[in-house]
């Protein structure tokens, strides 16, 4: 099994883990129920992936189901609220994963380390900058966590930039979002442009002196459009800066899994094999198409069919985003 390249979920909620810390009484408990990471952790180690990501929802108390956008915020954060539940999901993602005794990477090294070892090691993100609440510095506290990477805007407008689900407010990253991506390139936190309109995500490549990627999205349909999806322009700035792009298996545009590699292939058309990844959403995605971790096995074998080499599966599955992280957190600054 360790002869293949090490498989990596680049962004996923496993187990509904931002649920973590969170207190019985809490409504939320009561809506979504309880976490269960271990579970989750335990599938994707049979699974053998080399890594999962744990994913924070910042804007977790104010999201509500929404008929036409899927979810948006509904009110507005009182002061402090934000940074408080970021606070909480960290820390408890953090105690739950310890207990577990999954290594918590923050490194491609480390991730190669657990792959190795026959674990699965755990790559946190935290989706959504609200939590920064207009403190860069906050950033560094996430990271000091374990946190490498940082989706900057997610269904809320915060002050960072546009998200593709809600009419512009900023006209693209705003003053505040460029200081955001700065510190992110100082730290060696990988930004993440999901959720981000097209005017936003061009003014982080801008910004930034690092790649990027948009960890789980995928190309537009002329006949079945969704906002969350990418134009072929979009797609391709992100790539020729030398980023990566998760493909997401979401049933947004897909009904199965074979329908996902049809994405994947897509996409590679377009991109090329060298700025693609696999972003699950897992626990978190809308009618997901691959709903358990046990369905990694079959898309070798499904991408093989549709022309996909073993090598540029095995980038397309882990190492694209192995050499990412590599990228970003071995030049900090």
């Amino acid at each position: 099994m360790r002869r293949r390249a090490p498989w990596v979920d680049v962004h996923a909620h496993p187990g509904r883990c931002f649920l973590a810390g969170l207190d019985e009484s809490d409504p939320l408990a009561g809506l979504l129920g309880g976490q269960d990471v271990g579970a989750a952790l335990s599938a994707a180690r049979k699974a053998g992936l080399a890594a999962v990501t744990l994913s924070t929802v910042a804007d977790l108390r104010v999201l509500s189901p929404d008929p036409v956008k899927g979810l948006r915020a509904s009110r507005q954060f009182a002061p402090g609220e934000a940074y408080a539940d970021h606070r909480r999901q960290l820390a408890g993602i953090g105690e739950v994963v310890a207990g577990l005794g999954a290594p918590v990477a923050v490194s491609a090294a480390d991730v190669e380390s657990a792959w190795a070892s026959g674990q699965t090691a755990v790559l946190l993100s935290c989706e959504g900058g609200d939590f920064l609440e207009g403190r860069p510095q906050a950033l560094a506290e996430a990271r000091a966590l374990g946190a490498s990477s940082l989706t900057l805007v997610h269904y809320r407008v915060n002050q960072i930039g546009d998200v593709q689900t809600e009419e512009p407010v900023h006209g693209g990253l705003t003053a505040f979002g460029r200081e955001v991506v700065a510190e992110c390139n100082r730290l060696g936190v990988i930004v993440d442009c999901a959720h981000a309109t097209f005017e936003t995500t061009a003014g982080v490549l801008e910004a930034s002196r690092q790649p990027v990627m948009i960890s789980h999205s995928h190309l537009d349909h002329a006949d079945r459009h969704h906002p969350r999806l990418l134009s072929p322009a979009h797609a391709r700035a992100v790539a020729s800066a030398g980023g990566l792009i998760g493909a997401w298996p979401s049933g947004v545009t897909s009904a199965s899994l074979a329908d996902f590699a049809d994405e994947i292939a897509r996409l590679a058309g377009l991109v090329g094999t060298d700025h693609i990844a696999v972003g699950t959403d897992m626990d978190g995605n809308y009618r997901p198409v691959l709903a358990s971790y046990t369905d990694f096995a079959a898309l070798p074998r499904l991408l093989a069919e549709r022309g996909l080499s073993e090598t540029d599966t095995g980038k397309i599955l882990g190492a694209n985003a192995l050499d990412l992280l590599r990228a970003v957190t071995a030049q900090p600054g």
